[in-house]
């Protein structure tokens, strides 16, 4: 019972992470908003409230007698169903690392020039893959002539700044993700040691109950 109480208030750890993140990197934070998107975001929030109710599924049920166990088996398939979650959301995550170069290409040409020129200003490049796409202006890109001789003989394109730091954020979030695995995995195994113990406890109590209320020697 100490192991399982353990792993589930990880799993109200996990839950309470995942929601505050969620809820957190919703911040206004342009390199931030590139990398995790609003559906993104969602879909963290959603599974964070989904560990939740499954905290709060595995509270009602282990506070059951011994005799009830239904409890514990509605929490292992809610775990089942989380399990499946965790898996479709890390890889979908990781999935998305495999092109990274590509996919922020889109993203970055799709801001407008105020966040262009920002990021810019923020990541001291010009352009992403070359002085083309560049966005002429703010306090870095200050014209034409400097992105022309300097960005373009140094190659300081914001390609390299804007998936390093994709890269990370990316990598952290699905390792993360399927770090929960682990900790489901384990809550289920823990629910089926505890219900196999109520059984066996049960079936003793009647036992004992059959030899007049006399325990084995």
């Amino acid at each position: 019972m100490g192991v399982w109480v353990f792993i589930d208030f990880c799993l109200l750890v996990a839950a309470v992470v995942t929601i505050a993140l969620s809820i957190v990197w919703r911040a206004p934070n342009l390199l931030m908003n590139m990398v995790f998107s609003s559906a993104d975001l969602t879909t963290g929030l959603a599974l964070g409230v989904a560990l939740l109710i499954t905290f709060a599924i595995s509270i009602s049920a282990i506070i059951q007698p011994n005799h009830v166990i239904i409890g514990l088996v509605i929490l292992n398939w809610t775990l089942v169903v989380d399990a499946l979650g965790i898996i479709v959301i890390g890889t979908f995550i990781w999935f998305y690392t495999l092109q990274e170069r590509d996919n922020f290409q889109k993203i970055f040409l799709g801001l407008t020039s105020d966040q262009r020129i920002s990021l810019q200003d923020q990541l001291q490049c010009c352009g992403y893959f070359s002085v083309a796409d560049a966005e002429i202006g703010g306090s870095f890109c200050q014209n034409s002539t400097f992105v022309q001789t300097t960005i373009n003989s140094t190659l300081n394109f914001c390609v390299t700044p804007i998936t390093a730091f994709a890269d990370m954020s990316l990598n952290n979030a699905f390792t993360t993700v399927y770090g929960y695995m682990a900790i489901v995995i384990c809550l289920f195994l823990a629910s089926m040691c505890v219900i196999k113990m109520r059984q066996e406890a049960e079936r003793f109590k009647k036992i004992d109950a059959k030899r007049g209320g006399r325990g084995f020697v």
